[in-house]
């Protein structure tokens, strides 16, 4: 049914991460689809964030996080299955946005913790991606 599935995990936070990989896996086994995971890292272009690292900490970052995302790709997803490592920095929803319509996302599969009262008023990454998203959004409460 779906092609490819968009996969945004925070390697910080792996109970949710590995919720919501189990579905992507589901979906996967059952259509032989694509599996993009996508990890999204602060965005450091502001000069005024910028002044206080060093020149390549922007550059290490992203490449240790590219390493940490293969690790967790080859030790997480089945070997049946075709995954993809994308690392991206900035704002965490609008790049996921971004890359889910460079790779052709049909499908997006994000976690959403349970919402606080500062939720409803600021709206978190996963509303901000269901609402603006060109694909379908599958939401996995953590």
């Amino acid at each position: 049914m779906f092609k490819k599935i968009l996969l945004p995990i925070d390697l910080g936070e792996e109970r949710a991460a590995a919720k919501a990989l189990s579905v992507a896996v589901e979906h996967c086994k059952s259509g032989g689809c694509e599996l993009h995971v996508l990890a999204v890292i602060p965005g450091f272009s502001m000069s005024i964030v910028s002044q206080y690292f060093p020149k390549d900490f922007e550059d290490k970052t992203l490449a240790e996080t590219n390493k940490r995302l293969e690790a967790y790709i080859a030790k997480n997803v089945p070997s049946g299955i075709k995954a993809k490592a994308i690392v991206a920095n900035g704002t965490v929803y609008e790049e996921i946005l971004e890359v889910a319509g460079k790779i052709k996302s049909d499908l997006i599969i994000i976690t959403a913790h349970r919402p606080d009262l500062k939720d409803f008023l600021l709206g978190p990454n996963a509303a901000r991606v269901v609402r603006h998203a060109k694909c379908s959004v599958l939401v996995v409460r953590d």
